[in-house]
């Protein structure tokens, strides 16, 4: 008798505890969250990209280091587009011109930069002018950009005051309670 009583209440714990289970998974899958939806398509703002519909040349003489970097610029010839000069004479400035064994030659050379309208490409193209120069061991013009922008960086940290110390800014009064 007790097996049958304890077959009876297993079936009846079982039913019991499926049906608390179909209660209580029925709301949660009901509370669940929809599926997501596709994603809102971005609101386009007009970009206004000025692109030169003319071609553009500019032509610089660059004096370069034993290392291959370039140390300053000699000479520009510049066109009429103030943008297109600007990123090439910083291009020309950060410039290192190696042979593909990565062995460079001192001396004076002519840079160039083509803009092609149709293609809008940018055509760099490297002559070298004439070997040798006394600035053999100078120091690149990239380099010395980098020194100049740390000694600023080193001068305005040392003329900034430090901070007050944290416990001097902290009020030690209890907030009040409303």
């Amino acid at each position: 008798m007790r097996s049958r009583l304890h077959g009876a209440l297993s079936k009846l714990s079982l039913r019991r505890f499926s049906l608390i289970a179909a209660l209580v998974a029925v709301p949660l899958l009901a509370a669940s969250p929809p599926p997501p939806s596709p994603h809102p398509t971005p609101r386009r703002f007009p970009l206004n990209l000025h692109i030169p519909t003319e071609q553009l040349h500019t032509e610089f003489v660059v004096e370069v280091n034993r290392r291959g970097q370039v140390v300053r610029v000699k000479s520009a010839k510049v066109g009429k587009n103030p943008t297109f000069n600007a990123q090439t004479y910083g291009n020309v400035l950060q410039m290192w011109i190696r042979h593909p064994d990565g062995t460079a030659d001192v001396g004076l050379y002519r840079v160039t930069y083509d803009y092609d309208p149709r293609s809008h490409t940018v055509f760099r193209r490297i002559a070298l002018i004439k070997r040798g120069g006394d600035w053999a061991n100078a120091e690149g013009a990239a380099n010395e950009m980098l020194d100049v922008a740390r000694r600023e960086a080193a001068d305005e940290r040392a003329h900034t005051k430090p901070l007050p110390a944290l416990q001097n800014i902290i009020d030690k009064t209890p907030t009040p309670r409303p």
